[in-house]
């Protein structure tokens, strides 16, 4: 069995992929960022000079809810997430994006890759995270 979800009530995706989607027990959400629905970012405010302030530690938490909001509707949640590969902008965020996922997960959590990148689809974004969930039909 395959199923695919988009969510009208999530930021819909860039391109032509569902947000999340099963294929037999398992569940794959596609990378995800702190992107609300009118296409604003969690962690990211303008200063009165014009300049973005970007916040790693409220990015991390927007993304972990909005993965978590996406397994919950395919009836799975955060015990279902066998393996999450996040993607940093800059590992200099390790830490504060490290603090905030452990207040999610603890050591027997799902297996991680952190990798750093170039950049992300957006300028505002600081962390994106894809997951892979099992939850047996």
């Amino acid at each position: 069995m395959t199923q695919s979800k988009l969510l009208k009530d999530k930021a819909q995706p860039l391109g032509n992929y569902p947000h999340v989607k099963r294929v037999g027990d398992f569940i794959y959400v596609s990378g995800t960022s702190s992107r609300r629905p009118d296409n604003t970012h969690v962690g990211a405010t303008q200063d009165a000079q014009g300049k973005w302030q970007l916040d790693i530690k409220l990015q991390t938490e927007a993304v972990i809810n909005n993965i978590m909001a996406l397994l919950s509707s395919m009836d799975a949640g955060k015990e279902d997430i066998i393996d999450i590969t996040t993607f940093l902008i800059d590992m200099k965020d390790f830490k504060g994006y490290n603090e905030v996922y452990g207040t999610f997960f603890d050591h027997t959590g799902p297996t991680r890759t952190t990798v750093a990148v170039h950049q992300l689809p957006h300028p505002n974004l600081l962390i994106e995270i894809k997951a892979v969930a099992y939850k047996p039909v």
